[in-house]
């Protein structure tokens, strides 16, 4: 069987949609990154704030899970001009194109947790 002209670009359209969520995926990997986009995109955060906001993070994860949020462009760390010198996370320009993202995100969850509760 010989695929149409439509089909071939059917596949075209789902293999660079699907290599372009892996992508994503690859950037927000994890249990931790969406919730530190999601907080970030509300205000800047310390550290401090950020360990005590997103619930069950140990402080070794955070700390890597900022670094590479970092490399992404995705968050700035401001070292603030103060004694003792304290550090400030704030969402880049191109990190705000995420929120979006995570308020669909939240929405879902809010949803599912609905839908789950039904059954009990």
């Amino acid at each position: 069987m010989i695929a149409t002209t439509e089909e071939v670009s059917a596949l075209k359209t789902c293999s660079q949609k699907i290599r372009a969520i892996h992508d994503t995926m690859d950037v927000l990997s994890g249990k931790w990154k969406v919730s530190i986009i999601a907080c970030l995109c509300f205000q800047p955060m310390r550290y401090s704030d950020l360990l005590r906001e997103v619930q069950g993070i140990s402080g070794k994860m955070l700390s890597r899970e900022l670094k590479d949020l970092e490399m992404n462009k995705l968050i700035l760390r401001k070292v603030l001009d103060t004694k003792p010198v304290s550090i400030s996370y704030e969402i880049t320009e191109y990190g705000k194109s995420l929120k979006q993202l995570t308020s669909v995100i939240a929405e879902w969850g809010l949803n599912h947790r609905e839908e789950i509760k039904k059954d009990f």
